[in-house]
């Protein structure tokens, strides 16, 4: 049951409690009580908006950041994912398997500024080792919902 509410909420945060209980054949008390049960244990941290940012006036540029750092005695990678997600303009931070250690997602008005984050805050932390800056130059796809970009082109129908 949690996981079906979830599944929904994943694809659509601004589905009632009424809806969900009606896709789901259950009673509307009890799903408002699983949601709550679930914010109340940060199973849902929150209801983010997906916005396609090409589609407004405002000047984005996100930026995928590989970081090789020396884990903590005792925390591991805790301690500097910590660090660097405090900063605001860092959006998601992963610990990942392969060659480097920590993606760091981050949004800036322009490379400059995302220059100027990477060499002003995160390369001096003291457990930084390197870093390496990947700047996304299109959004096709985020959070599993594609962004529309005007008219979707279908395949081609082919008949013999």
């Amino acid at each position: 049951m949690r996981e079906e509410i979830l599944k929904i909420l994943d694809r659509n945060s601004r589905v009632s409690a009424a809806d969900i209980a009606s896709m789901l054949g259950m009673d509307e008390e009890l799903v408002q009580f699983e949601i709550a049960r679930m914010e109340a244990e940060q199973v849902i941290c929150g209801y983010p908006t997906l916005i396609n940012w090409d589609k407004t006036d405002s000047e984005k540029v996100t930026a995928l950041i590989e970081v090789k750092v020396t884990p903590q005695r005792g925390q591991g990678f805790d301690r500097i994912a910590k660090r660097i997600y405090q900063y605001e303009e860092v959006d998601a931070v992963y610990l990942m398997s392969g060659g480097f250690d920590l993606t760091v997602i981050i949004e800036g008005r322009n490379i400059r500024e995302v220059a100027q984050f990477v060499s002003d805050k995160l390369a001096p932390m003291e457990a930084v080792i390197s870093t390496a800056t990947h700047f996304v130059l299109k959004k096709y796809k985020e959070h599993g919902m594609p962004l529309a970009y005007g008219k979707e082109e279908g395949r081609m129908l082919i008949t013999p």
